[in-house]
């Protein structure tokens, strides 16, 4: 495994490995790999020919109130776990290198992008799109690997790519938990131990509202467990939603529903999701 820190360089590698018939995988993240990141490698490795995992906290994505200075990296740790999995390359450039000049975030990807998760965090979701198009456009995968932890962020990707035609397949891959059912995040390093038992509830608020639906209760009566569970945490919001276009719901739809969960444990914001 070996890391490049220049796109000309990526690009080149990339160029010659689909002109010998090679399919390509990108895994996008911003590092700090926790086993979450380590399954998409693992689903790309096991669907693609060669794999090249971008490492790059960007800032584009991160409001001015946000925690970009204080993200949490690791790279000698990353690179140890990527070994792991036979990654071909690791492209972590510095944010020079990406974005020479002020970047532009204003690319309109849908009006996915204006609610919820982008309604809170204005910008967000635009700097997503931001670095996707620059990692599309200078590794030209085949595949590209995301977990459905983020979900709008996934439907987003999943418009983006569509309406723009980037000829790349977007592979969605399950949530990863720990014991306890907390989805792994990044940020879960700043939990305490209070909060960390505390943010447990996520899961739990997540999987009762599931079976109460299944088991023929209302919207009403799910909201109102989950609210009761999730007592010791701040509920930043819970929504029903359609899982092909994310509206909200009046009712309960077998099989097309899916259930978002934002709340803060302490100070530290986590979200996690239920498709019932």
């Amino acid at each position: 495994m070996q890391i490049i820190a220049q796109q000309a360089e990526i690009a080149h590698i990339c160029g010659a490995w689909r002109e010998q018939g090679h399919r390509i995988a990108l895994v996008p993240t911003m590092g700090f790999f926790h086993n979450g990141h380590l399954s998409l490698m693992n689903a790309a490795r096991s669907r693609a020919d060669k794999v090249a995992v971008s490492l790059f906290v960007n800032p584009a994505q991160f409001g001015p109130n946000e925690d970009y200075n204080e993200y949490p990296r690791d790279l000698e740790k990353d690179l140890k776990y990527a070994e792991k999995f036979n990654v071909d390359y690791i492209f972590a450039p510095d944010c020079s290198e990406i974005y020479p000049m002020v970047p532009l975030t204003n690319i309109g990807i849908s009006k996915l992008t204006d609610i919820f998760e982008g309604k809170l965090r204005p910008g967000h979701f635009e700097g997503v799109g931001l670095i996707l198009i620059k990692l599309f456009n200078i590794i030209k995968p085949d595949f590209a690997f995301f977990g459905q932890k983020d979900y709008q962020q996934l439907r987003i990707i999943e418009k983006m790519v569509e309406v723009e035609k980037y000829p790349v397949e977007i592979i969605s891959c399950p949530i990863v938990r720990e014991a306890d059912g907390l989805a792994l995040s990044s940020r879960n390093k700043y939990l305490t131990s209070e909060q960390r038992a505390q943010a447990s509830a996520l899961s739990r608020a997540l999987h009762t509202a599931a079976e109460l639906l299944k088991r023929g209760k209302t919207l009403a009566d799910a909201r109102a467990a989950m609210t009761e569970i999730l007592h010791e945490v701040k509920i930043d919001y819970i929504e029903f939603l359609a899982r092909e276009n994310l509206a909200r719901l009046s009712e309960y739809q077998p099989g097309g529903t899916v259930i978002l969960l934002a709340a803060y444990a302490g100070g530290t914001r986590l979200i996690d999701n239920i498709e019932v």
